[in-house]
């Protein structure tokens, strides 16, 4: 890439971004080894089982085997976090004796 903002075919940014451009490669055409480029990126990924809300003085007599309530159901959806931004829901799954999540539903970016 120059220092001008362009790629190496000479489109500039602004004219990526614009409506109606479009890539020299077609969406369809692209695959998994296009993004070679990215696979080493680390990201964090979070699943959220539930939350509650307590006083310092609860959470400081906690133990070993405490149980704290937490707002969701059995069986409700968790929520999956990559970067601290939601993107999917899921399932808990027990694989191979470990707890794992499944997605079950992506969430489009608005």
């Amino acid at each position: 890439m120059s220092s001008g903002g362009t790629d190496s075919d000479g489109v500039t940014f602004e004219e990526m971004a614009a409506p109606g451009h479009e890539s020299s490669v077609p969406f369809a055409e692209r695959s998994a080894a296009d993004l070679e480029g990215v696979f080493d990126v680390p990201v964090r990924i979070s699943v959220v089982l539930g939350r509650t809300r307590m006083p310092v003085a609860h959470l400081l007599r906690m133990d070993v085997g405490t149980v704290i309530e937490l707002d969701r159901q059995v069986g409700e959806a968790v929520e999956i976090y990559v970067n601290e931004r939601l993107v999917a829901r899921g399932e808990i799954v027990l694989v191979e004796n470990r707890l794992g999540v499944t997605m079950t539903e992506i969430i489009k970016a608005a």
